[in-house]
This record gives structure tokens, sequence and C-alpha cells, in this order.
């Protein structure tokens, strides 16, 4: 058999019933395509039901706003996701339809390459191939590729290799493209793969020469950087003190409460002697720390938080572009989740 029939036929024993298989609709597509780009299935699942439900259609997230958008989409991470569904989604409902030809969808914010391709061949039937993770995985283990996936020549080389394999049918191509990331995600998994009960074991290019743990190839891996934050969480009777983040750093848009960043674990005498603290958090405060040394693990970046909260019986001076929140009002914004974590469920 050839390599698309035996993904095809261990597809139809072995692929995951997942709700947006269920539908043509390019809109429920996108956003289960968008939500799955850095989550896995199992988390995804519940994100995606109570974002459609919130955001039925394209236009009713055209429509909304930002904060509404954001608090939906708190605890998924990478939230430049949200805000590029959400620019799109305007794109969207400007032209009054979704656009239906790969260069189209292309142009859609947030839109590259593989949700392109997803869109299209999913939504529209489409013969194009869908390359993500998963596909890459399975293709440099199976052709044991030596090109590393990381640069331009192989991102190119991938997508002709795969672009070559899409059945001749093309009523079956996007069956084949789900089921060879399915393939991907459930038999030739990144660590530990099941070999032992594969269909391709005995054509496999990496298991025939017995490195398959050396493929797909990486030219580089991104170097991890450290950081250490502190949090204070400041309340007077008004509220809770909140800003929202702004653009160039991790969580842009988010709201959180006062954060201090240093390049060490910072005690409680150098976080007191901050210029923040020395200038807006008066005498009299009430200190608890809440916190100390939470590892929080991130793609590039290790976070490294204490948490304090600090209670004033009076009300005080906000910063500059600080609000104060009610507690009944809390749940309107969006936090991330590193921070929840910290004062919610300690």
């Amino acid at each position: 058999m050839q390599f698309a029939e035996v993904i095809l036929e261990w597809y139809a024993g072995n692929g995951r019933s997942l709700p947006w298989r269920e539908s043509a609709d390019p809109y429920k597509i996108w956003v289960s395509e968008i939500i799955l780009q850095q989550t896995r299935v199992a988390q995804g699942m519940d994100y995606y039901r109570r974002f459609l439900r919130a955001f039925p259609t394209v236009e009713a997230l055209a429509e909304a706003d930002e904060d509404a958008v954001m608090k939906q989409w708190q605890g998924l991470g990478y939230y430049s996701r949200a805000r590029n569904l959400h620019a799109a989604a305007r794109q969207v409902a400007e032209r009054g339809a979704f656009p239906s030809t790969l260069e189209e969808v292309r142009q859609l914010k947030g839109v590259g390459d593989y949700t392109a391709a997803a869109i299209c061949s999913f939504a529209f039937g489409q013969r194009v191939a869908v390359v993500d993770g998963n596909v890459y995985r399975v293709l440099g283990r199976y052709f044991a590729l030596a090109t590393p996936i990381d640069t331009s020549a192989g991102k190119k080389a991938f997508a002709e290799l795969a672009t070559s394999l899409l059945p001749k049918d093309t009523a079956r191509v996007a069956d084949y493209n789900q089921a060879l990331m399915d393939f991907g995600a459930l038999q030739c998994v990144p660590a530990s793969p099941h070999c032992d009960t594969c269909p391709l074991a005995e054509s496999c290019g990496a298991l025939g020469a017995g490195n398959v743990a050396d493929f797909p190839v990486k030219s580089h891996r991104t170097q991890v950087k450290e950081r250490h934050f502190v949090y204070l969480a400041v309340s007077t009777p008004e509220g809770l003190w909140l800003h929202r983040r702004g653009a160039g750093d991790i969580w842009q848009g988010l709201y959180e409460v006062s954060l201090l960043e240093f390049d060490h674990a910072a005690s409680i005498q150098e976080v007191q002697a901050h210029p923040f603290v020395q200038q807006h958090l008066p005498e009299g405060g009430v200190w608890s720390q809440v916190a100390s040394q939470r590892k929080h693990v991130l793609t590039h970046r290790v976070i490294w938080a204490d948490c304090y909260r600090l209670r004033y019986d009076k009300p005080l001076p906000l910063p500059p572009e600080f609000i104060a929140v009610a507690p009944e009002d809390l749940p309107r914004y969006a936090l991330p989740r590193l921070l929840t974590l910290l004062l919610f469920n300690n």
C-alpha cells in the first residue's frame, strides 16, 4: 500500500472524534486551529466549546470588545492568538464573508501557512497539505530527512514532500490530513513512539537506522531565560489594584496587580525598598506573603514568582494606569494564569 493509504487505514480505526471535525464551518475550524496551536487537545476542548458559546459566529466575535475576548482566553496562554483572532474576525466581518482561497485566508491576521491550509482543506475541501508539528515528526522519521525543520529549506522540502503524498482522490485529502496529524499525536509521538504497533514500521527510515529519537532534525534550540517576578496584590476599601499589561512582553493586554521584576530572588527588604513601593505604598499597610519562588514554565522562559498581599484600611491615590476593582467585579478581568494561581489557589 502507498503511504497515504496506510495512514488512512490506520485512521479508520484510531482517529479521534473531535467536535470541530463535525462541521465544515470555516469559523469553527479556524477557532479550533488557533486554540490548538500551542494547546493540547484535552485542554483545548473545553476552551473551544466555551469560546463558541460566547462568540457563536465570526460576526459575534468581531462585535465583542477585547476584554471579553481575553477573558474567554484566560488560562490558555499565548494571548497574541486571541488578539489576532479578534482582529481577523473584524477583517472577515468587513468583507462580508469568510475568504475561501488559500491566498485570501493567509491574509487574515495571525493566520500562517499551516492554519490557512487547515481551513482550506477541512472547510472547503481543497487539495492542500496541512503540515503541523505532528506531520513534521512523522515525515521526518519515516523518510529519515536530515534537513532541519526550523530552516527555510526545511520548511520548503517538507511542504513539497507533504504535497506529493496527498491522495489522488481529492475527496479524501481532508481525511488524510486529519489522519496524518492524528498519527503523529497518537502513534508516532515525540517520546517513546509506539513503533512495535506501527503499520509503517517495516519501511520507516529512522526505525531501520535505529535513530528514531533524532528526528525531526532541528538546527538549534532556543535558550530558556529565567525571570524573577514579585507581585504585590494591593487592596484598599475601593478594591484590588490592577493595570493592563502593555505591548512588548508576555501576556500583553491582560490585567495584573503591581509587578516588580528583579534579576534575582528578592528579599522582603529589597521589595519594600523598591521605588514603586516607596512612591505609592505608604506605611500602615498589612503585608503577608502568599507565595515564594513559585516556578512557572513557559516555552522560552522560566518565571520564579513571589507574591505578597498588602491591605490598607483607607483609600490611597492610584498609581498611573491603575484601577481599583471591587471583589465582585474581578471575574470580568482576564489575568495571567500564574497570577490566578498565586492569588486564588493559595
